[in-house]
């Protein structure tokens, strides 16, 4: 309660109330303030196949060749070199002309590193007989639903390629807006009470690009990623309201605030970031009870959390994530984009020793919860209208490093999309027999986001800001192979 004869501020109440944000939280809830940005978005729109993208991303760069892109010649020329193998000339494809990334140097030891055997089996699965590692059982269940893209290429050789795959350009260009944030700006929100762009998981490192891999950049910070906790009781930060105020005394403030800001619009007609704010403030008070509900599982049957992994000790973090996904996108959030494998540094995905090992625990970690969240959109009727994309930053090389793992590997790995009008039960795209180089339907990282944003609905070329130049390389190509008629 205020203290009598006190003078509250707009401020002061906006801090009671639960409304005084912090920067990012609060730049995010901001509504489109340009008409501007509503034309050109307008512009852009075309037939959408999706509403909703759930984007997995694995930090560290998951092997290609142990998941879904198997390559037995690896086991025949297993500690044979390079250039032993009838692959010698691997290092002067004509793939490693006009790409910055860094050519591979002879002397360096790749051309007599030996090759490195697959680490699982690969089998044949559903109706399709798509071939995917034994490390995946939950995901290769749902195979039939699956586009697997084995075709992918990068530039940057390091874990720059985190932030590259969510922008399209090297880390060496600056940071530019990302793909979720290209959705949110372009589509805006289906849901007036939640954010267009939610994020869970902790994100890449900051040297990799941290944060800024669901920033929006130039498009403006209320188009940024909003990060969402899976914790019913501290879910959001900054949109608690006050533990000592009551819902009453918080709703006549929040009436007070919003009757000055509309005397000052009336003053101010032309105001549109007034507006904007009024509208930001309003979102953020009705998101007091919407996120927590989201988060709260125990709306679900335990039958359903089980599916999920809730509750066992290896996959209750990230299948408390692909539930609240799944009930995100069942919301209308546009795109939910959820991170897995931080660890402070590059990622846990980086398997340069212990290969074995380590990818076998961090699929187990995110392979029942992935194929749990196939499942359950398809039964509820929702995979035709959500797109799920799993993706990673690079692969990793045919060749052994430290006799245990893989090293980084750009210029040829693997992605997989389902649902959202997407063709499944199909592979696209092919790497050569060692899986080095992607040589078949080759597709550089924003042909992924020219698919995606078109299936909302936005064709990418016309997604552009005055005085903003985009690079060809930015815009990509829609895969249209792999779009359902």
């Amino acid at each position: 309660m205020s203290v009598p004869g006190s003078v509250a501020t707009r401020r002061q109440v906006m801090l009671r109330s639960g409304l005084g944000f912090g920067t990012t939280v609060l730049a995010s809830m901001l509504q489109r303030d340009a008409a501007a940005s509503d034309a050109l978005s307008a512009a852009a729109r075309i037939a959408p196949r999706a509403k909703s993208v759930i984007w997995l991303f694995m930090i560290g760069g998951a092997s290609h060749l142990e998941s879904f892109d198997p390559k037995p010649a690896l086991n025949r020329y297993a500690g044979k070199t390079i250039d032993e193998t009838p692959h010698a000339d691997i290092l002067k494809s004509p793939y490693l002309e006009n790409e910055r990334v860094v050519a591979f140097d002879p002397n360096n030891g790749f051309v007599r590193t030996e090759c490195f055997p697959l680490q699982t089996r690969f089998r044949p699965h559903g109706e399709s007989g798509l071939e995917i590692s034994d490390w995946w059982p939950h995901v290769a269940s749902c195979a039939d639903d699956l586009c697997l893209i084995r075709s992918m290429w990068t530039e940057d050789s390091n874990h720059g390629a985190q932030l590259q795959f969510h922008t399209g350009r090297h880390r060496v260009d600056g940071f530019f807006p990302t793909i979720g944030s290209w959705a949110a700006w372009g589509l805006g929100t289906l849901n007036e009470n939640l954010p267009e762009f939610v994020v869970m998981g902790t994100p890449v490192a900051d040297c990799c690009g941290g944060q800024e891999a669901h920033r929006a950049n130039y498009l403006g910070p209320q188009y940024d990623g909003v990060p969402l906790s899976v914790d019913p009781h501290n879910s959001m930060p900054y949109v608690s309201r006050d533990p000592q105020m009551q819902a009453r005394e918080q709703q006549a403030e929040f009436d007070l605030l919003r009757r000055l800001h509309t005397m000052t619009a009336h003053q101010y007609p032309d105001d549109t970031a007034l507006t904007a704010r009024i509208r930001s403030y309003e979102l953020a008070f009705r998101m007091q009870t919407a996120v927590p509900e989201v988060v709260d599982l125990s709306q679900e049957t335990a039958a359903v959390q089980a599916a999920y992994g809730v509750g066992q000790k290896e996959t209750d973090v990230f299948g408390r994530q692909m539930l609240t996904a799944r009930r995100l996108a069942e919301r209308g959030v546009r795109f939910i984009q959820v991170y897995h494998g931080s660890n402070g540094g590059a990622g846990s995905w980086d398997a340069h020793s212990n290969l074995r090992r380590g990818h076998a625990r961090l699929c187990r970690q995110v392979d029942q919860p992935i194929g749990a969240l196939l499942k359950d959109l398809r039964q509820r009727g929702l995979l035709d209208e959500t797109l799920v994309v799993w993706a990673t930053e690079f692969g990793r090389t045919p060749g052994s490093q430290h006799t245990s793992g893989r090293d980084h590997h750009p210029y040829g790995f693997s992605v997989w999309m389902a649902g959202g009008g997407i063709r499944g039960g199909i592979a696209h795209g092919a790497t050569d027999e060692l899986g080095f180089h992607a040589v078949e339907d080759r597709h550089y990282v924003t042909d992924i986001h020219a698919t995606v944003l078109h299936q909302l609905g936005l064709d990418v070329r016309r997604l552009q800001v005055p005085g903003r130049k985009r690079l060809e390389r930015d815009f990509g190509t829609p895969i249209h192979g792999i779009i359902d008629a």
